[in-house]
């Protein structure tokens, strides 16, 4: 169940898993950075696709494909999610 009050440092642990586990990016010694761009991290744009489908589900939130297409860092997915889970409060 999701928790309505996640802080971002607690949203950009749960998208860099998603990350992990959609791209197969496992870097022990240097953690993914929340400006890292899906594209530098090797996604292609049905990776972003997928990416998205994810952060939804884990969420429980939905993103327009327009807002989607703005989200390029991990840092921009956890704006764009602390946004939302804000304003449905």
């Amino acid at each position: 169940m999701t928790n309505k009050k996640s802080s971002k440092e607690d949203i950009l642990v749960r998208v860099q898993k998603i990350v992990e586990n959609q791209l197969g990016v496992v870097n022990k010694e240097e953690k993914l950075e929340p400006d890292n761009t899906f594209s530098s991290l090797g996604a292609d744009s049905l990776d972003t696709v997928e990416l998205v489908m994810a952060i939804e589900e884990e969420f429980k939130i939905q993103i327009p494909d327009e807002d989607a297409g703005q989200i390029e860092t991990l840092q921009q997915a956890v704006n764009y999610i602390d946004n939302v889970i804000s304003k449905e409060d």
